[in-house]
């Protein structure tokens, strides 16, 4: 049974790939820090008895910043991939606290892969690694963006992890380490932050229908992204540690909408006209903007066989449906 060690698990990303890789035999181990309150309402689908010794899923708590905690935990569990996906990951936050997420985002990789290089050193432990990079590493960088476009972020946040994705680029080439970047455009979900754009749209949407809420505040209604379904995205990062060689992948949909399509679809799927709800609020511009964000996952498909499979309406119905019916 293969061993996975995920770090971030309790956020989207790390509860979907956790789905994913048990329902393909794996045995995970996620890293989550202790809070005052319980926030694993994500893993709740998989998470039942965590003293149930045939469980194949197992919590621990640590801080990616903590090397020695997490060179222990790594020697303990001695995983066959590491998924690297904890991070400081809200870029208007990384404007109001750019130490702490170029710490969090940034330096604690180099932390994570150097406790790596030398288990593997020291064992002989051949071990799979996974960077989470980011599409906000492009920033300005004229559309559409690929594994060969120059990098030029707009915030703390793409700057942190431009260095991230630097470091593990380095560890591949200078310690021969099988250690990948997943270069991913915005990816979404139900499982969403609720301070993310989308989610923010799709909560007030079900809120708005419910008559519980008058008002949704935005930013910059023009900026484009490329919008995909988080719960496709794993599996590209899976299948870039299944690769024959380690190498870095853009993973997107090819495709960008605005934040106003997106509001226009949310709303109209409950039967409501947009425009009489959305007002702009400058305080949710950023300092300093991304305009257009496009992805080419050419690479990706002829490389790894990886397609999205659900379609940007489809998951925009599918974060409203979910918000009201929990609602």
């Amino acid at each position: 049974m293969p061993v996975a060690l995920v770090t971030g698990i309790a956020g989207q990303d790390g509860s979907y790939l956790a789905e994913f890789l048990l329902g393909k035999g794996y045995e995970v181990h996620g890293v989550m820090r202790r809070t005052s309150t319980i926030n694993t309402w994500r893993l709740d689908d998989i998470y039942h008895d965590p003293h149930d010794p045939g469980s194949p899923f197992f919590l621990h708590y640590g801080d990616i910043t903590d090397s020695t905690v997490m060179a222990n935990l790594l020697r303990k569990i001695m995983p066959d991939e590491v998924y690297h996906l904890a991070a400081q990951s809200h870029v208007q936050v990384s404007f109001e606290m750019p130490e702490y997420t170029a710490d969090v985002t940034g330096t604690a990789t180099i932390k994570l892969l150097e406790a790596i290089r030398q288990l593997s050193e020291s064992t002989g432990k051949a071990i799979r690694f996974y960077q989470a990079s980011s599409s906000e590493m492009f920033g300005s960088t004229p559309p559409p963006q690929n594994e060969e476009t120059p990098f030029h972020p707009r915030s703390p946040y793409g700057a942190a992890k431009v260095f991230a994705y630097w470091l593990t680029v380095n560890y591949r080439e200078s310690y021969d380490m099988f250690a990948t970047n997943g270069i991913l455009f915005n990816h979404e979900s139900p499982r969403r932050g609720e301070t993310f754009v989308t989610r923010k749209i799709s909560r007030a949407v079900a809120r708005i229908a419910a008559g519980t809420q008058k008002t949704l505040y935005l930013g910059n209604l023009d900026a484009k992204r490329d919008w995909g379904f988080a719960g496709d995205y794993v599996e590209g990062m899976w299948r870039m540690l299944q690769a024959d060689q380690p190498d870095d992948f853009v993973i997107a949909t090819g495709e960008a909408h605005t934040v106003r399509e997106f509001c226009e679809l949310a709303f109209s799927h409950v039967g409501l006209d947009w425009e009489k709800y959305v007002q702009v609020d400058q305080r949710y511009f950023r300092p300093a903007e991304v305009d257009y964000l496009l992805g080419d996952p050419t690479k990706a498909q002829r490389v790894l066989g990886w397609k999205p499979a659900l379609s940007f309406p489809e998951l925009v119905k599918l974060m409203v449906d979910e918000d009201v019916r929990r609602l």
